[in-house]
C-alpha cells in the first residue's frame, strides 16, 4: 500500500472517531437536560425509572422534545422503601385535573368527635333537649331526650346542655355519667324539671333521682327549678322513717301547745305505692371542680343536693325549699368531700320551729340546712340563710362503731331562723376518729330552740347502748353568736372517756324567748376549754383548761 493510501485511511479513521465522540457528548448532554427537567417527579418514580427505562417511549434517551402532556406520578406503593430526598428544593409534582393521589395522613393526637344525630347548628356546642325530642309539656316522659342530649354534649369539651325556659320537663331517674365525658360541660337549667309521681317510674332501693358521676369541671347553672314531687313520698309514710333527732328528747312543749298533727299534704290515688327508700334529688359522685349556682331545688323526697367523694365543690346563689311536713330533707349533704365553698344561698328545709306528735312521739320534720359527714375537710360556709329546718350540723358521726374524720370547717356570717338547732356537732357512742379545727363565728340566731350543741350521745332511736369509745371532739370555736333561743342556749354533752377539749366560747349573747316550750339553763358535761366575755347567759358549767385524765387515743382513733 502506498504512503498516500495509508495517510488517507488514517484521516478517515480520525474523522469517524471525532464524529462518534461528538454524537456521544450530545446524547449525554440531552440525557442530562432531561434528568434536570424531570426533577420535580417523586422520588419513588425515579427509583421505578431507574429499574426500567421503558416507562416512556423507546426513544426516551434520543429525543430532545418533551411530551406535550406530562404523565401523572404513580401513587406511592405502601411498604416500599423510598430514597432520601435530594438536597434541592422540593416542588409539588403536577397533577391531572381531579382529586390528587391519596396520601397517608399523620396521626391526630386529639380524639375524633363524632357528630351527634340530630346535630346542632354548624359550629354550635349548645345541645338543647328540644332538639332531641323533649316535649316539655309536663306530662310526656322526656327522660330519653335528656339522655340523648347528654350523650351528645358529653363528647364536646366546654359544651352546653340546654334546658330552656318556659317548659316543664317530666324526667325519671337518670344518670349523667363520665368518666369519658369531656371537661367543663355546662348544664344550663332555665326551665323546670319535675320528678314522676307514678311508682312504676321508680325502682326499689333507688337512692337518687338525678345523678352526676365522675365528671370534671361540670357546672349546673341557670334560673330553673328541680322539683322532686316529694309530697307523694311523704303522704305514703310521712313520719315512718326510723331516724328521730336526738335533740327532740330535750325539747318539752308546754301543755298542749304542741301540734297534735302536722299539716299534711293532700292525699292522692298513689298513696301507699311508692318505694320505701326515698331518693335524693340531685347527687354528685366522684367528681372534681363542680359548681351549682342560680337554680332552686324544691320538694325533694329526701336530701336535696348531695356531694359524695368530690374534690373541689362550689355552691352559691342557690336555694332549697321544702315544706314543714317533709321528713329528713337535708338541704346540702357533704360526705367524703374536700375543698368545699358554699356561700350566698338560702336553705329552707322543714317546719318553722313547730313540733308534731304522732302516737305519743315527737316527729322529725325537716332536716339540716347543711349536713357535714365523715371524710370532709376544708369546708368553708358563709353568707347563708338557714331555716326553717335543723340548722347547720357536723354529723352524725361514728354510727355502728365506725371511724369518722372531719377537719378544718369554717362557718361564718350566717343567719339561722326558726330552726331546731343552730350550729351542732353530733356523734355516736362507740365510734372513733375525730372532729377538729372547727370555727363558728358571726352567727345570728332567731327563735332557735338549741343554738349551740355538741352531743356525743347522739341516738336516733328510743334507746341506745352505752359505750366507752367515742369520736374525739377538739379545737372548736364559737365566736360572736347572738340572738334568741326558745329552749336552751348551750348544750355540751361530751364523752366520759374522751371529753371535748379546747372548746372556746367568745362573745356569746343569747336571750330567751318564751314561746311554747320549757326553758332550760345551759348544760355542760365533760367539756373543757375557755370563756371570753361577754357570755350571756353565764356558762359556769364549762370546765376551764384541760381534763386531768383523758384516755390516750390509739392509732385507730387518729385521723
Amino acid at each position: 500500500m502506498s504512503s498516500l493510501d495509508f495517510k488517507n485511511l488514517t484521516l478517515m479513521l480520525l474523522t469517524v472517531t471525532l464524529l462518534w465522540s461528538t454524537n456521544f457528548d450530545i446524547c449525554n448532554a440531552r440525557r442530562d437536560r432531561h434528568w434536570r427537567h424531570s426533577r420535580p417527579l417523586s422520588a419513588s418514580l425515579l427509583k421505578k425509572k431507574s429499574k426500567s427505562h421503558g416507562y416512556h417511549s423507546p426513544n426516551h434517551h434520543h429525543s430532545s422534545k418533551p411530551k406535550s402532556k406530562p404523565h401523572s406520578p404513580p401513587k406511592p406503593s405502601p411498604g416500599k422503601d423510598t430514597p432520601s430526598p435530594l438536597p434541592l428544593p422540593v416542588h409539588k409534582a403536577p397533577y391531572h385535573k381531579g382529586s390528587p393521589p391519596k396520601t397517608k395522613s399523620p396521626p391526630n393526637p386529639t380524639p375524633i368527635v363524632e357528630v351527634p344525630s340530630p346535630e346542632p347548628e354548624t359550629g354550635s356546642s349548645i345541645f338543647s333537649v328540644l332538639n332531641y325530642g323533649a316535649k316539655g309539656d309536663g306530662t310526656t316522659d322526656d327522660t330519653k331526650a335528656f339522655e340523648a342530649a347528654w350523650a351528645a354534649a358529653c363528647k364536646v369539651q366546654s359544651s352546653t346542655m340546654l334546658i330552656p325556659s318556659g317548659y316543664q320537663f317530666l324526667v325519671g331517674p337518670i344518670s349523667f355519667s363520665g368518666p369519658y365525658c369531656q371537661r367543663n360541660i355546662i348544664f344550663q337549667l332555665d326551665g323546670t324539671i319535675t320528678a314522676p309521681t307514678s311508682p312504676n317510674a321508680w325502682k326499689a332501693n333507688l337512692m337518687w333521682w338525678m345523678d352526676f358521676t365522675k365528671l370534671v369541671g361540670l357546672t349546673i347553672q341557670g334560673k330553673g327549678v328541680i322539683d322532686g314531687s316529694g309530697s307523694v313520698w311523704w303522704t305514703d309514710a310521712p313520719y315512718d322513717d326510723p331516724e328521730k333527732d336526738h335533740e327532740l328528747q330535750i325539747i318539752n312543749p308546754l301543755n298542749d301547745t304542741v301540734l297534735k298533727r302536722p299539716p299534711m299534704p293532700e292525699r292522692n290515688e298513689l298513696s301507699g305505692k311508692m318505694p320505701s327508700n326515698k331518693p335524693t334529688a340531685l347527687r354528685f359522685y366522684g367528681s372534681i371542680n363542680v359548681t351549682v349556682t342560680g337554680i332552686r331545688i324544691q320538694n325533694s323526697p329526701q336530701c336535696h343536693l348531695k356531694f359524695d367523694n368530690c374534690d373541689g365543690v362550689l355552691v352559691y346563689s342557690f336555694s332549697v325549699s321544702s315544706p314543714g311536713d317533709s321528713p329528713n330533707t337535708d338541704g346540702i349533704h357533704l360526705q367524703n368531700s374536700k375543698d368545699v365553698l358554699i356561700h350566698s344561698s338560702s336553705l329552707a328545709c322543714g317546719s318553722r320551729g313547730k313540733l308534731a306528735v304522732s302516737n305519743g312521739e315527737q316527729l322529725n320534720a325537716g332536716d339540716d340546712c347543711i349536713s357535714i359527714q365523715t371524710g370532709c375537710s376544708n369546708v368553708y360556709i358563709h353568707s347563708v340563710n338557714c331555716g326553717p329546718g335543723h340548722g347547720i350540723s357536723i354529723g352524725s358521726l361514728g354510727k355502728f362503731n365506725t371511724k369518722a374524720c372531719v377537719s378544718n370547717v369554717t362557718v361564718r356570717d350566717v343567719n339561722i331562723q326558726g330552726t331546731m338547732t343552730g350550729v351542732r356537732i353530733k356523734t355516736w357512742q362507740g365510734g372513733s376518729g375525730s372532729v377538729q379545727g372547727v370555727s363558728f363565728s358571726n352567727i345570728q340566731v332567731s327563735e332557735v330552740q338549741l343554738p349551740i350543741v355538741i352531743d356525743q350521745y347522739y341516738c336516733d332511736k328510743s334507746t341506745c347502748k352505752n359505750q366507752t369509745t367515742a369520736v374525739a371532739v377538739s379545737g372548736v370555736t364559737y365566736q360572736n353568736i347572738k340572738g334568741t333561743y326558745t329552749v336552751k342556749p348551750v348544750h355540751l354533752a361530751c364523752s366520759d372517756e374522751l371529753p371535748c377539749t379546747d372548746i372556746s366560747l367568745n362573745t356569746i349573747q343569747l336571750k330567751p324567748l318564751k314561746t311554747r316550750y320549757h326553758l332550760y339553763d345551759p348544760y355542760c358535761w365533760q367539756s373543757f376549754g375557755e370563756l371570753m366575755a361577754p357570755i350571756v347567759p353565764p356558762l359556769g358549767c364549762l370546765q376551764i383548761g384541760k381534763p386531768l385524765k383523758n384516755r390516750v387515743q390509739t392509732d385507730y382513733d387518729i385521723c
